[in-house]
């Protein structure tokens, strides 16, 4: 089973959610925790898992010989993205903008483009003493392109035991690539204006891709509850769990400590979520099969 754990905005606690029921349940599962958001990872200060393995990723890019090229346009012709430009002096190729489809080394009649490779990040792989295999992926500093690395992370996820995808915040296109194939999106929000607002995109985006969903409050108790559980009503969407707005775990989380090994009382909640999201897996692979 694929589980990602997604939200509208940066801030909701989506991390303390997938950390923590990846390590509530790695006794009675085998667990992978991914950590997609590989502009900004942050699983591993709280997993603080063992590396044992790093790959450099890279995309592929034209490089161009210019003793066959006869500045003929076409590989200007058929790139979308304007990352190879001909010009009478040669020609201009902006690697960051190239998204490796491989129409301009097709179509040249000379043959003069090759493909070559650009690092976009690198992937690192380990275990952590509760159990849990990690996995994430680093951006390279300055890469506007995170979607090839967090595809190559998925390529590399194995299909046994349950994975945790803690994908990136928003709904942009790395979010997508993250929650695409998943089993269940276990979306996190939070009872505030912006954290309502937010939610409602994250909806839009799940029912988009036709994914099954889930919803975690977090945060509950600190106001704002009320406009949230009329939008909930109104979409007949049910929470899962509520997670209370309490200073000793905003306290752990800012000694990067595991919400359940600082506070022992809340496993017994990731483990009722584990298990309605058992029991929401079950029903919507009933729908989907009916």
């Amino acid at each position: 089973m694929k589980i990602a754990c997604a939200s509208g905005k940066g801030g909701t606690g989506k991390t303390t959610i997938a950390t923590n029921l990846a390590l509530s349940i790695a006794d009675i599962q085998h667990v992978t925790y991914c950590d997609c958001d590989v502009e900004e990872p942050n699983g591993h200060i709280f997993l603080k898992p063992r590396a044992n393995s790093k790959e450099t990723i890279g995309v592929p890019v034209p490089l161009v010989d210019e003793t066959k090229c006869t500045q003929c346009g076409e590989c200007g012709k058929i790139c979308q993205y304007k990352a190879i430009m001909p010009t009478k002096k040669g020609v201009l190729i902006f690697p960051e903008l190239c998204h490796g489809c491989a129409g301009c080394w097709l179509v040249c009649p000379e043959n003069a483009i090759q493909e070559s490779s650009r690092t976009v990040g690198v992937i690192e792989a380990g275990d952590t003493d509760g159990g849990v295999r990690f996995m994430h992926g680093i951006l390279r500093i300055g890469e506007a392109q995170s979607v090839p690395l967090i595809r190559a992370l998925k390529n590399r996820l194995t299909a046994d035991g349950v994975t945790i995808i803690d994908a990136p915040p928003g709904t942009s296109c790395p979010v997508i690539e993250a929650v695409k194939g998943v089993d269940l999106v276990l979306l996190v929000a939070e009872p505030t204006p912006f954290g309502l607002h937010d939610l409602r995109l994250a909806v839009e985006m799940v029912k988009a891709l036709n994914l099954p969903f889930g919803l975690v409050i977090n945060r509950s108790g600190m106001g704002g509850e009320e406009k949230l559980e009329a939008y909930l009503l109104s979409e007949g969407i049910e929470s899962l769990v509520s997670i209370p707005h309490n200073r000793h775990i905003a306290e752990a989380y800012s000694q990067g400590e595991m919400v359940i090994l600082a506070l022992p009382e809340f496993k017994e909640t990731f483990i009722n979520l584990w298990e309605k999201i058992k029991e929401r897996s079950r029903k919507s692979a009933c729908t989907r099969a009916g």
